[in-house]
C-alpha cells in the first residue's frame, strides 16, 4: 500500500468524529491500540453537564488518547469559557464546539446545528474560549441548515467565526435538518455536497478545513486529501476498527502498526480488568466497541455474540474473552 504523503503535516490530517455513546473513553481506548497518531474526539459534553454534573464522570481519559479533543456542546459564551478552561486544565488537546448535532434534545438548548443561523453568537462563544485557553479552539459544522442550500451561507458563518480566532473548522457535507429528519435521518438523506467542503479551502487558504461525512475507504480518504487538510471519519471507523490499522503508516508519516487483532482483544480484556478495579467498570460496557474488530474473519459473528451475551456478565473477562476466541478461526481473514 502505498503511503500518502502530506501537502503539509497537519494535526487534523486523520480523526474519528465525536459520536454520542460511542466516543466514550473505553471506545478510545480502542480506536488507539489500533492507531497511535489519529485524532480522537470525546462524546459531546454540555457546559450544564460539565459545570453542575461532575468533572471526572465526563472528562476522566487514559494518558495513551492523545492526541485527544474535548467536544463541547453549548451557546453561553461565559460558560463555554469556563468550560475550555476545565478541559485544558485536565490535558485535552483541543476544544471542539458543536455547531452540527441536529437533535430536537440539542436544538431545546439551542446549541448544536440551530448555531449556525447565529454565527455572531458562535464567534462571540469562540472568542471566549480563544481568550481563555492556549489549546485550539475549534468549530464543527454543517454546510447548511433545513433548506438553505446557498454555499454563501456557510462561507459567510466560516468567515464570521474566523474572525474571532477558530483557525480549523470540520464541515459535515450534508445540510441539517432541524425539522422532520431523526438524527439518523440526518447523517443519510440530506445530500453530500463534497465541493462545498472544497470550495471553503480554496477560499480560506489560510485555515485548517477538514472533511467530514460518508467517508468509507482509505481510497476516499486519499482523494479527499487532495483537497482538503484533513479527513474525519465517524460510524465507518466505529463498526469496522480495523481499518484504522493502517492510517499511521500511509497517511500519518508513523511506523506500521505491528499489533494484530488477537492483541487488541488481549490488551483489551487486561483494560476491562483494570477498570473494574479502578471504576467498577463492568466489561460489557467496554465490550460493546469492540464487536467489529474481526470484521470479515471466519467465526467472527458467534464471536460477536459471546461478548454481547447479558447471560454471560457475572463471568469474568478473561473467561468470557476464552469463549469468545473459541469460534474464531486460527487463520484470520483480512478486514473486508
Amino acid at each position: 500500500m502505498t503511503a500518502v504523503q502530506p501537502r503539509a503535516t497537519s494535526p487534523w490530517r486523520l480523526s474519528v468524529a465525536p459520536m454520542l455513546d460511542w466516543s466514550d473513553k473505553h471506545g478510545r481506548y480502542l480506536h488507539r491500540l489500533i492507531t497511535k497518531k489519529t485524532r480522537l474526539y470525546t462524546e459531546m459534553v454540555t457546559t450544564g453537564g460539565l459545570l453542575h454534573g461532575g468533572e471526572r464522570r465526563h472528562l476522566r481519559y487514559d494518558e495513551v488518547e492523545h492526541p485527544l479533543a474535548l467536544q463541547l456542546g453549548g451557546s453561553e459564551p461565559a460558560d463555554l469559557a469556563r468550560c475550555a478552561q476545565i478541559g485544558a486544565r485536565w490535558g485535552y488537546d483541543e476544544i471542539n464546539l458543536n455547531c452540527g448535532c441536529p437533535s430536537e434534545r440539542v436544538q431545546r438548548g439551542a446549541f448544536g446545528a440551530c448555531l449556525m443561523a447565529e454565527p455572531q453568537l458562535v464567534a462571540d462563544g469562540v472568542k471566549a474560549m480563544v481568550d481563555a485557553v492556549d489549546v485550539p479552539v475549534t468549530v464543527k459544522h454543517r454546510i447548511g441548515i433545513d433548506k438553505e442550500e446557498s454555499y454563501a451561507f456557510v462561507r459567510d458563518f466560516v468567515g464570521t467565526v474566523a474572525d474571532a480566532g477558530c483557525r480549523v473548522f470540520i464541515v459535515h457535507a450534508r445540510n441539517a435538518w432541524l425539522k422532520g429528519l431523526s438524527p439518523k435521518e440526518n447523517r443519510e438523506i440530506p445530500p453530500l455536497r463534497y465541493e462545498r467542503v472544497y470550495q471553503l479551502k480554496r477560499d480560506f487558504p489560510h485555515l485548517t478545513i477538514v472533511l467530514n461525512g460518508g467517508v468509507t475507504t482509505d481510497e476516499q480518504i486519499a482523494e479527499h486529501l487532495r483537497h482538503v487538510d484533513g479527513v474525519m471519519l465517524g460510524r465507518e471507523a466505529y463498526h469496522h476498527p480495523w481499518m484504522m490499522s493502517g492510517w499511521d503508516a500511509r497517511f500519518l508519516g508513523g511506523a506500521p502498526n505491528p499489533i494484530t487483532p488477537d492483541e487488541v482483544e488481549a490488551a483489551m480484556v487486561a483494560y476491562m480488568q483494570r477498570e473494574l478495579v479502578e471504576d467498577g467498570t463492568p466489561w460489557s460496557a467496554i465490550a460493546r466497541h469492540m464487536l467489529g474488530l474481526h470484521h470479515g474473519r471466519r467465526g467472527a459473528r458467534l464471536w460477536r455474540q459471546v461478548w454481547s451475551d447479558h447471560k454471560l456478565k457475572p463471568l469474568p473477562a478473561a473467561e468470557v474473552a476464552e469463549l469468545a476466541r473459541a469460534h474464531l478461526k486460527p487463520a484470520a481473514v483480512a478486514v473486508a
